[in-house]
């Protein structure tokens, strides 16, 4: 779960400016009858499926299957998009700051444009069908749902996800299906054309997920991401707290039935001892699948507790990795790891992007898994094996204060792609940001330790710098990729934090019990609790040098980056910070065959459009909060549109809202 971007990331009112291969023991669970239906599933899926669809496509939450977010859609191109306008626009009214009865929302969901509609889920969990052309609601479905932040310090969605049936029977209803979670682990059923529950899957359209919730279940197993869906198989997974305790939820993995809600399969990272004696290492976020390969590629998160791992120094070999699944079966194909004994939360945060790319004149369907560590891991999507070298290089040995610890004496580096920030040096302070605080971001950074990237957590002074840890790098919004030209577009944050451990006594008086977001967890069980900051001075200032974010993009042919640029602006106390500086982002981008990158995501709630080909801004354009899910592309009687959901993270700043604004080209 967006675990430690709860906790874990908190920029605070915001910064002013967030081995694999060979084949892996076989740790999926099935029934005979479970079997059965998979071979039937195979043989309904022999025909082979394209990986970049011929027709522009964005039914599901990155736009496609792939995780491209590309549209081949080029009527809005370079040379008009600074004509773009806002052709309609919606308030959901499903909104809250958490200055009432109701904790904050934070939106950040990707329209699905299917079926001659465009769907979209809410904080309050309701599902809105609507107009592609206008926005007028053609029907709306309300769960009912609690609104309670049972599992996170807010109201959360991610959207929805749709299936349609290949075969439809006539008359019949349910032959497309919207399907959502909620945060107590509900997943609804609604037929597409009408919002009426489906009756045929599981109970009368409602699937109790938690049910399965029989491992140290501390808390619901929270639907926050819409499922994955491949073929007739929703692929599910979900959001915890592994913050609060050392023992979790194993982050057990479900396919689902699409038409029945029945469980097919089920896979778990963790081996049986350790999920009994740890938990997580579930997939919070969205997946990726290569249908004609028959493969779903999991971003698998760190085991718990997030910051002590002294109760797992066993291998724990699918955690944190990108882990390669047999879609009809469960069964592990291949596993990277890309953190050891993780013990930053370094959870694999994207869904990975497949592309085919060519690479020393050879045709390679590859994998690129983006990271928070800032490391684009790039591997071949079949096997797993690198593209370019991945090395394992010697590490931090910690300073011996955190007892039980064993730490991993190498971590893997990838050589191509350079890492998106440079690690491999302390941070320099900021010099402004110092003077104005007189020395007080000099003076944090001699108490902080650091030896380097990987630096364990530890008890002493105000504990370990990491540049980044949770909030930085790459997050959920992922990597876009244009096939054409071969080119990779991702936004990446640069964000200092710091952690400190504490012993069980020091926590109790040190932690100020302002909740998850505020920088204290508790790791109940552990021996140590823990405190992650962001590196601010008495003003809110970063105590790094600028630019806090920024746009990157990769050709993939050579590994090598064409050009980068900061990306947006920060804002704080109602001023905004020059655009040199950038900004932090949550939210990823799309791209289009009309050689334009759009992106929200920004601290200012600016919508952008970038040039693919030089990284000039081209369009721009203020909504009510920060975008932060990625935009949708899409074509809906021969005209193209954009549609960006302003919905706001208090990750990224205090700031909310319950916009969808929808942009074309003037008539």
């Amino acid at each position: 779960m967006p675990t430690l971007i709860t906790t874990k990331q908190r920029l605070g009112t915001a910064t002013a400016l967030a081995i694999c291969l060979a084949p892996m023991p076989l740790l999926a669970q099935e029934e005979p009858e479970e079997q059965e239906n998979a071979a039937q599933q195979a043989e309904v899926s022999a025909t082979p499926i394209p990986l970049v669809p011929s027709e522009p496509t964005w039914d599901s939450f990155h736009g496609q299957l792939n995780a491209q977010k590309y549209s081949p859609l080029d009527q809005i191109n370079t040379d008009n998009v600074g004509e773009l306008e806002k052709v309609w626009e919606v308030h959901t009214g499903d909104v809250a700051d958490g200055s009432g009865d109701l904790p904050a929302t934070v939106w950040s969901a990707t329209p699905v444009f299917a079926n001659e509609t465009l769907y979209i889920g809410t904080p309050f969990y309701r599902i809105l069908a609507l107009d592609p052309a206008n926005g007028e609601e053609k029907w709306s479905f309300d769960t009912q749902s609690s609104l309670e932040a049972l599992t996170q310090p807010a109201l959360k969605n991610r959207g929805v996800a749709y299936w349609e049936a290949e075969d439809p029977e006539a008359g019949e209803r349910c032959q497309k299906i919207i399907y959502m979670g909620t945060m107590d682990a509900q997943l609804f059923a609604v037929d597409a054309d009408s919002g009426e529950q489906c009756a045929n899957f599981a109970n009368n359209g409602v699937l109790d997920v938690n049910q399965w919730n029989d491992t140290n279940d501390r808390w619901p197993l929270s639907l926050l991401q819409p499922p994955t869906v491949v073929g007739d198989h929703l692929i599910l997974g979900w959001a915890g707290m592994d913050w609060a305790y050392e023992q979790a939820p194993p982050g057990t993995v479900y396919s689902i039935n699409a038409r029945t809600g029945e469980r097919e399969w089920t896979f778990q990272a963790l081996s049986d001892e350790m999920r009994e004696q740890s938990g997580t290492a579930n997939i919070w976020t969205h997946m990726s699948a290569d249908e004609e390969r028959g493969l779903v590629y999991l971003p698998v998160s760190s085991p718990s507790p997030n910051y002590w791992g002294g109760n797992r120094t066993e291998e724990v070999p699918l955690g944190t990795s990108t882990t390669a699944l047999d879609i009809e079966t469960g069964e592990v194909v291949w596993s990277r790891q890309w953190v050891h004994h993780d013990i930053w939360d370094y959870d694999t945060v994207a869904a990975p992007t497949l592309m085919d790319i060519t690479v020393d004149d050879e045709e390679i369907p590859a994998l690129l898994q983006a990271t928070k560590m800032g490391f684009l891991f790039v591997v071949n999507r079949e096997t797993g094996d690198d593209v370019w070298p991945i090395e394992e290089r010697p590490v931090p040995s910690g300073d011996g204060s955190v007892e039980g610890e064993v730490y991993a004496p190498t971590q893997p580096f990838p050589t191509k792609p350079a890492p998106l920030l440079d690690q491999s040096e302390k941070p320099d302070v900021w010099a402004l940001a110092d003077a104005v605080s007189f020395g007080e971001c000099s003076a944090l950074w001699n108490d902080l330790s650091y030896e380097g990237m990987y630096t364990p957590p530890t008890t002493q002074g105000e504990g370990t710098l990491g540049f980044p840890i949770s909030a930085g790098g790459v997050q959920w919004g992922g990597v876009a990729f244009a096939p054409e030209s071969q080119t990779a577009i991702v936004n990446t944050s640069h964000i200092v934090q710091y952690i400190k451990l504490y012993n069980r006594e020091d926590y109790e008086k040190a932690d100020s019990g302002s909740g998850n977001e505020s920088g204290f967890a508790p790791q109940e069980g552990a021996p140590y609790g823990m405190r992650l900051e962001v590196a601010l001075n008495r003003w809110g200032m970063p105590c790094w040098e600028p630019p806090f974010g920024e746009l990157v993009a990769l050709d993939m042919t050579t590994g090598d980056i064409k050009w980068r640029r900061p990306v947006g602006a920060s804002q704080q106390y109602g001023f905004f910070m020059p655009e040199s500086w950038g900004s932090p982002t949550i939210g990823g981008p799309a791209v289009t065959a009309g050689d334009v990158i759009f992106i929200g995501a920004s601290m200012d709630a600016k919508v952008r459009a970038y040039s693919l080909e030089t990284g000039e801004e081209l369009w721009s354009d203020q909504t009510e909060a920060p975008s932060v899910s990625n935009p949708a592309v899409y074509e809906y009687n021969g005209r193209q549109y954009v549609a960006f959901v302003s919905g706001g993270n208090t990750i990224l700043k205090d700031q909310v809202g319950d916009q969808i604004a929808v942009y074309a080209l003037p008539e």
